[in-house]
C-alpha cells in the first residue's frame, strides 16, 4: 500500500472536462458546483480552528494539544483514508478513518458533523450527506462514522462499499453550539440513525465534569437489532447515575423484547418525563428544558408540526405538550 498523503486530492473528486457544446454536461457541472456550495450554507456558525478552541469544545486540556490548527477544524475539504470497518447490525457499519496526524484529535466541537462528498459509480454530480462522528472527539488519530444502509441510498451504499485503504472527501459542519449548564435538562428524541448526534452530545455532556445537565433520551427504532448503541448507552447510564435516562420504543419488537412496542407518541414522551407539566416544574426551580430532535421527516413533522398559509398549519406533539419554538432544535 502506498504511503498515505493527506494532501493528495481524490482523483474521483475532479473529472476530465467535456465538450462545451453538451448542454446537459454544463448543467451538471453547474449543479455540482452549486451542490458543493451547500457546504457554505451548513457553516452557519463560526468556530475556532485553534487548539485552544477545540479544547473548549471537546473537554480537553489545551496543554494536551499541539499549537496550531487541528486536522478537521475550520473551513476546508479533507481526504481521509479508511482504516477499518465493523458491522454493527444487519444494516449499520462503523467506518474508522485515519486523521493526517495520529497524535492529534480531529478538532471537531460537540454536535459537529462531517459532510461526506463522493461520486458513486462514476456519477458526474457529487453526492453530499452529513454524518455525525460517534467516537470520542478527544481520541487522537481517528474519526468514526456510523452509517446505516438505506435501500437505494446513493451515499450509504457507496460508504458501505468502501474497503480499508480507500479514501473519502469530507468537510466539517458546525451545528448547534452547546454551552454547559445553559439548560438544566435536555430532552433528546431520536429516530433510527438520528441517534448519532444525540450520542455524541450525551457523551460530551457526561464526560465534562463541569457540565451538570440532566439528559432524557427517547430513541425510536424499527427492531431491537436497530438499537446498535444500546451497550454504550447502558455503560454511560451506569457510570453516571441520575444523569441519563434512556427510553427505547420499537415498532416491531422481538417476542422477548424488554422494550415497549410502538412509535414515539405524545404518550411515550409524557411517560418519559418530556411534557408541559415537567417543563413547568423545571421553570419553577429556575431551570429549563431544551428539546433536540433528529429522525426521519415523518417523525420530525409529527413532533414539530407543519406550517401553512394564514394559520393553516398543524400543531406538533411538542407544541401540544407546551414547548415553544425556541426550546426545540432539529439536527
Amino acid at each position: 500500500m502506498p504511503p498515505y498523503n493527506p494532501f493528495k486530492i481524490n482523483p474521483n473528486f475532479l473529472r476530465p472536462p467535456l465538450k462545451a457544446s453538451v448542454m446537459s454536461t454544463q448543467v451538471a457541472v453547474a449543479a455540482g458546483v452549486a451542490g458543493l456550495g451547500i457546504y457554505a450554507f451548513y457553516l452557519r456558525r463560526n468556530t475556532s480552528g485553534s487548539a485552544t478552541g477545540a479544547a473548549l469544545a471537546t473537554n480537553m486540556d489545551a496543554s494536551d494539544l499541539k499549537p496550531g490548527k487541528l486536522p478537521l477544524s475550520g473551513f476546508g475539504f479533507h481526504s481521509l483514508r479508511l482504516h477499518s470497518t465493523e458491522l454493527m447490525n444487519h444494516n449499520t457499519k462503523k467506518l474508522r478513518f485515519e486523521l493526517p496526524d495520529p497524535s492529534q484529535p480531529a478538532g471537531l466541537g460537540l454536535t459537529s458533523a462531517l459532510l461526506t462528498i463522493s461520486f458513486p459509480k462514476g456519477r458526474w454530480l457529487p453526492v453530499l450527506r452529513p454524518y455525525t462522528p460517534t467516537n470520542d472527539l478527544n481520541e487522537p488519530g481517528f474519526v468514526e462514522l456510523m452509517v446505516k444502509l438505506y435501500p437505494g441510498g446513493k451515499q450509504s451504499t457507496h460508504l458501505h462499499s468502501l474497503q480499508p485503504g480507500d479514501t473519502l472527501t469530507v468537510a466539517p459542519i458546525p451545528e448547534m453550539k452547546w454551552t454547559p449548564n445553559k439548560h438544566s435538562h435536555v430532552a433528546m428524541i431520536a429516530g433510527g440513525a438520528g441517534i448519532t448526534p444525540m450520542y455524541q452530545l450525551v457523551r460530551g455532556i457526561l464526560t465534562n465534569p463541569e457540565d451538570k445537565t440532566r439528559i432524557t433520551l427517547v430513541w425510536g427504532v424499527n427492531t431491537d437489532e436497530d438499537i446498535f448503541l444500546r451497550d454504550q448507552l447502558a455503560q454511560l447510564e451506569e457510570k453516571y447515575p441520575g444523569r441519563l435516562k434512556t427510553v427505547y420504543v420499537v415498532a416491531q419488537p422481538d417476542a422477548q423484547s424488554p422494550h415497549q412496542r410502538g412509535y414515539v407518541t405524545r404518550q411515550v414522551l409524557e411517560q418519559a418525563g418530556i411534557s408541559g407539566a415537567a417543563a413547568a416544574v423545571e421553570k419553577s426551580s429556575k431551570g429549563d428544558t431544551k428539546v433536540l430532535v433528529c429522525g426521519p421527516p415523518a417523525m420530525e413533522k409529527a413532533l414539530k408540526g407543519t406550517k401553512g398559509w394564514v394559520g393553516g398549519g398543524k400543531k406538533g406533539v411538542l407544541q401540544e405538550l407546551g414547548y415553544t419554538a425556541d426550546q426545540i432544535y432539529s439536527f
